[in-house]
This record gives C-alpha cells, structure tokens and sequence, in this order.
C-alpha cells in the first residue's frame, strides 16, 4: 500500500474565523452533507463547462442560420477549453473535479472511487449539464424562435431542426449528414482515447512535465484540439454533457430529439475509450519506479488530509512531522 509522510498542515480555519453561522454549517456539511456539497459542486462544474461550450454552440448555430458571423469551430473549441479551466478553479477543490461519467468510471475501476458516491456524481453531473442548456436556451429563446420561424417560412424547419444544424443541434448531438454511425464512432473514441490519456497523464505524480496547477490547462487544450480538428465529423466527450443536452433537447422539441441510433454512440462511446485509455497507461506509460515530483507530494498530502478530516467530521489533531498515511482508495 502507497504511503506518504504527512507534515502539519495550515487550514484555513487556522488563519482566518468565518462568521459563527458559517462555521456551524460547516459542522452540518462535513458530517451529514458532504455527499451533498460534493454532488452540487460537480453539477456546478458541468454547469460551468456546459454553459461556455454550449452557448458559443449557440452563437455559430444561430450565425450560420441568419448569415452572421456569430462564432466559428475555434471560437467553440476555445469556450469548452475555458469552461474546462474554469470549472476546475471554481468547483475541483470540493468535489475532486469529475465532470464527466466517463472519469467516474475509471476512478471506479483504477482507484477505489465507492461505487455509490460515483452514480450520484454521474447524476449531479447530468443534472449540471441539463440545468445549463436549459438556462442557455433561456437567453436564446427570442433568437431561437425567430430563427424557427423564418426556416418554416422557407419550407426548411422539418428538413434541419434536428441536425446540427437546425436550433435542436445547438444542445442535443445528431448524426451529421453525410457520415456513417461506424465513422462518427471511430471518430468519437480516437479523440476520447487522446483526451483520456491526456488526462491520466496530467494525473500522474510522477510526471515532471505538468505540475497538477497546470493540469487544467493540459486538459482543456486536448479537448480544444480534438473539437477544432474533429466537431466537423461529429463528437461528444463527455456522457453528462450529452445526456443533459438530450434530455433539455426532448423537453423543448418532444420525441424528434431522441437523436435515433446515433444517440447511444454519442452518449457511449467515450466511457469505453476513457476506460481503455487508462488501462493503456496504467499498463504501457505508468512505472511505480518513478520518483514523485514534489509538487505531487504536495498535491496528494494536501488533498489526502482533507479527505482525512471529511472522513472524521472535524480535523484531526495535528500530526507530527514523520508521520504517514495512507493515499490509496481517497477521492
């Protein structure tokens, strides 16, 4: 079992008192609702991450329609890397930074993750992700309606409503036009597998190329590159994002938004290639030989003695230097 030496630690309750209410919702959170501000804090990141991909989706959508230059694929892939970045800076310190099944899933599978406390981070997650759609829409709503309005007027509105192209692509995913289930597949899990990779790359402490501060930003480059290179053919990434854009799609349009075979391939395809990509660098490109960086001695004893306190419902007496414990099976 992994074993890091542990040294005093300063929190922030040791520098700085918060108002006495604060203090006692503090004692509430982290013995009876934890699970709780940790499931809100996921869905706000998938908020986050969804509200700046999304509504830049909504921009191009809508400029394409209209004949304005209202966002372009780079502009698109650019917001998702922000959103990415962002929600990790608001949200990652609470809940570890998910955001996505397809993580929860491996962290399952590689590190112990419960089995309980990842379902509900896969709903909080899509609840996220439908929440922001459904807010994105609300803004674009007059836009959105207008538009529909004049592409029924030209007898097109049935033929693109639920296309990419059409005001349903802007936040449910659909087959595009021209393209086989078979290549969008191919296409959906090489740039999952690259992003997952990547992803567990940035997470290995041994790595002396990232430190985890930079970690977002790796992350949030390799989405970028795969949705500049690769949203013409098609692509997802990320099951909450699809399903909560889905299911806000189905509650505005109804049925035609269910996006037929091509939905199971969207929502799908990134949980197995994110569970091969790890496989493949737990197997291929992670060596227990290697020496930890200290940045990553930081990271995990810092992240481990708040997962310690959590645990406990109130911090523990403060150890002594030399002491150790455990970093295997915390979130």
């Amino acid at each position: 079992m992994s074993v890091l030496p542990r040294p005093t630690f300063v929190r922030l309750g040791d520098i700085r008192r918060r108002p006495r209410v604060l203090e006692q919702w503090e004692k509430v959170r982290h013995r009876q609702a934890h699970w709780l501000v940790e499931c809100l804090a996921e869905a706000f990141g998938v908020f986050i991450y969804c509200y700046a991909g999304v509504g830049s989706q909504a921009g191009w959508v809508i400029g394409n329609l209209t004949a304005q230059p209202l966002g372009s694929i780079y502009q698109i892939g650019m917001a998702y890397a922000m959103g990415i970045i962002l929600a990790m800076v608001t949200s990652g310190s609470t809940s570890g930074g998910h955001f996505s099944p397809a993580f929860t899933l491996v962290y399952v599978l590689f590190r112990g993750f419960p089995v309980l406390k990842g379902l509900r981070y896969v709903l909080a997650q899509c609840i996220g992700a439908y929440v922001a759609c459904l807010v994105i829409y609300v803004q674009y709503r007059h836009v959105i309606l207008e538009v529909e309005a004049g592409m029924a007027a030209k007898g097109v509105l049935d033929a693109l409503l639920f296309t990419p192209s059409g005001p349903a692509g802007i936040f449910a995913n659909f087959l595009t036009p021209g393209w086989a289930i078979g290549q969008v597949f191919v296409n959906e899990f090489v740039c999952t597998f690259i992003i997952a990779t990547v992803l567990w790359a940035v997470l290995d402490p041994t790595n002396f190329f990232v430190t985890p501060v930079a970690a977002p930003v790796f992350v949030a480059l390799s989405f970028g590159m795969c949705i500049w290179g690769y949203a013409p053919i098609g692509v997802s990434l990320n099951t909450a994002r699809d399903l909560g854009g889905r299911f806000m799609a189905l509650t505005i349009w109804g049925t035609g938004a269910a996006g037929g075979r091509y939905a199971a391939v969207s929502a799908l395809t990134n949980l197995l290639a994110t569970v091969l990509a790890a496989l493949f660098y737990e197997l291929v490109l992670t060596d227990s030989r290697r020496v930890v960086v200290p940045s990553g001695v930081e990271f995990l004893t810092g992240h481990n003695a708040h997962a310690h306190d959590a645990d406990d419902g109130a911090p523990p007496p403060a150890p002594s230097n030399g002491s150790e414990t455990s970093i295997e099976g915390k979130a």
